[in-house]
């Protein structure tokens, strides 16, 4: 039996330029879909997994992340004064528990092998998750939450997958496939963005990750790897033969947050999944589509 996961680990670094000029003064992470930042989905989603200690590697530019998972008297006060009691406790529902939260500065951009070692010292020597919020996932039971079930079988490193078209591995970490029992892959080889006609399978890694405390001590001593950066795949298939290894294929819809339509998307069928928005949304399409075919 593996041992209980209570720490999540937040890469927040990152500047966002593929969302400028809106990033630029304001963290892509905060980027909302419908009515709450990237960063609240990726909490909302460790907390569903029982984590108890949220740890974000911020950069400079950061401090609005903070701010949000802060309490502020001011909004709390007008909210209270204005009887809008259900807006109140949304806001206080969604700040941790006092100690619950840590922040740590990622200095030099050396990629999110890199990120997640800063993190070091406020992991300790215990297993770990790691949530991209870039990564946004609409699902019956949030991923995070598959992953720590499974987990609880198997032990060892596991990321999330899924199957992506073959031209564009050369965006994913790859896997080199041992077997398969349900949706848990054995994976015996990992390739960081490899070309196409390269890449061991299509079956590609995306922003979940569950982790040994070992993957620090081979970020530590790994060489560079792609973009001259120090890569979580390079460290992760340096450990097979050493830890398991697994790949989870998880139930839902992964949107890639970080490019402009993935983003529209995920803004689109979270709309579409309200039932306070929903019949609104599709008046709007249909609106939309209409208006197309009339020009």
């Amino acid at each position: 039996m593996s041992k209980r996961i209570k720490k999540a680990v937040f890469p927040v670094a990152g500047m966002g330029t593929r969302f400028l000029p809106a990033t630029k003064a304001m963290p892509k992470e905060m980027l909302p879909v419908v009515d709450k930042p990237l960063i609240q989905y990726a909490v909302e989603e460790a907390i569903a997994a029982g984590i108890e200690e949220f740890i974000f590697v911020t950069g400079r530019g950061k401090t609005a992340i903070e701010d949000h998972f802060d309490r502020s008297a001011e909004l709390e006060a007008i909210l209270m004064e204005r009887g809008k009691h259900d807006a109140l406790e949304t806001s206080l529902a969604m700040i941790p528990e006092n100690g619950r939260v840590t922040y740590t500065r990622q200095g030099n951009p050396l990629g999110l092998g890199h990120a997640v070692l800063c993190a070091k010292s406020l992991v300790g020597d215990e297993p770990f998750v790691v949530l991209l919020a870039d990564d946004l996932i609409q699902s019956n039971v949030p991923c995070m939450k598959q992953m720590v079930e499974s987990y609880g079988r198997t032990g060892g490193n596991m990321v999330a997958v899924m199957d992506v078209p073959r031209e564009e591995t050369q965006r994913y970490g790859v896997l080199e496939v041992e077997g398969t029992n349900g949706r848990l892959v054995s994976a015996c080889g990992m390739v960081e963005k490899p070309k196409p006609e390269d890449a061991p399978s299509t079956l590609s890694a995306i922003g979940r990750y569950i982790l040994d405390p070992g993957i620090f001590d081979t970020l530590e001593n790994i060489p560079r790897g792609a973009g001259n950066e120090i890569q979580l795949t390079d460290a992760l298939a340096a450990m097979i033969g050493k830890v398991p290894f697994y790949g989870y294929r998880f139930e839902g819809r992964r949107f890639d947050c970080g490019n402009k339509i993935g983003f529209l998307k995920a803004t689109m069928s979270f709309a579409l999944a309200r039932e306070d928005m929903r019949d609104d949304v599709r008046n709007l399409i249909h609106e939309f589509a209409e208006g197309e075919a009339a020009e």
